[in-house]
C-alpha cells in the first residue's frame, strides 16, 4: 500500500473526513499509480481492474461486416474463476488437462493455486497486444 493511501485511510479513521470522500480519493490515487514518482524516478505498481479485448474495424472497413468488440473481464473474476477451479470434479479436470495436453500446453489445473494469479497479473498489467489485420486492429490489454 502506498503512502498516500495510507494518509487517506488514516484520516477516514481520525473521522477527518468521510467514507465518499475517502473512496473518491482512493480512486484518484490508484489513478495516478504507474505514473512516474518525481521524488525517487521510480514507478508506482498499476492496479490491474480489467482485462481488455478490442476489436475495431480499420477506417472504411466499417461497412463489411467487420464486429466491432468491446469486452472488458474484471480481474476479479479471473481470481474468483481460480478460486472455482476446487469444485470441477476429478473427471472434468483431467479432460481439461487432456485438452490442454493436446494443445500443447503443459498445464495441469489442480495445480492451480490462488497465489499463482496475482504474478499473472502483475505481468498483465505492462502487457499490450495489438495485432493489424486487414479489416481490423485486434487491442488486448489490462487497465
Amino acid at each position: 500500500m502506498g503512502e498516500n493511501q495510507k494518509r487517506i485511510l488514516e484520516m477516514l479513521a481520525a473521522g477527518k473526513i468521510s467514507v465518499e470522500e475517502a473512496n473518491r480519493l482512493l480512486s484518484l490515487v490508484n489513478e495516478q499509480a504507474g505514473k512516474e514518482i518525481p521524488e525517487t524516478g521510480k514507478k508506482e505498481k498499476t492496479v490491474v481492474r480489467y482485462l481488455v479485448v478490442r476489436i475495431e474495424p480499420k477506417p472504411g472497413m466499417e461497412a463489411m461486416d467487420s464486429p466491432r468488440v468491446n469486452v472488458r473481464v474484471p480481474v476479479s473474476l479471473l481470481r474468483a474463476g481460480v478460486k472455482m477451479k476446487n469444485f470441477i470434479p476429478p473427471q472434468a479436470a483431467d479432460e481439461i488437462d487432456k485438452n490442454f495436453k493436446q494443445s500443447g500446453i503443459g498445464f495441469n489445473i489442480r495445480h492451480l493455486k490462488d497465489e499463482d494469479i496475482e504474478p499473472l497479473l502483475d505481468a498483465l498489467s505492462d502487457t499490450e497486444i495489438n495485432v493489424e489485420t486487414n479489416e481490423s486492429n485486434i487491442r488486448v490489454n489490462a487497465e
